[in-house]
């Protein structure tokens, strides 16, 4: 594991510690994570956790200064974008 400041362990955190730091429920953040619209994370085996860093710099990205912010990164919501979602099929007529 890399060190932090002053040599301390870098800290890791699971989802559900993880989503507190966010504001968000550990549900939102899974869906975040699905549709590829959250913070960078790690997969080792089958755990997610996500680097202390990793997740402040995903809140910084939605940082404003008003609400007409031009400069702004759009922050998505949690949920499939149009272009990934797949069409649907309907009844053949």
């Amino acid at each position: 594991m890399t060190s932090g400041p002053a040599g301390a362990p870098k800290k890791y955190l699971r989802t559900k510690e993880a989503a507190p730091v966010v504001g968000l429920c550990a549900r939102t953040l899974e869906k975040h994570r699905t549709y590829g619209t959250g913070p960078k994370y790690i997969k080792i085996g089958g755990r997610v956790l996500y680097d202390i860093d990793d997740l402040h710099a995903w809140i910084a990205l939605g940082a404003r200064t008003s609400t007409s912010d031009a400069d702004a990164a759009l922050m998505p919501p949690a949920k499939p974008h149009a272009a990934r979602a797949p069409a649907y099929i309907g009844k053949p007529r």
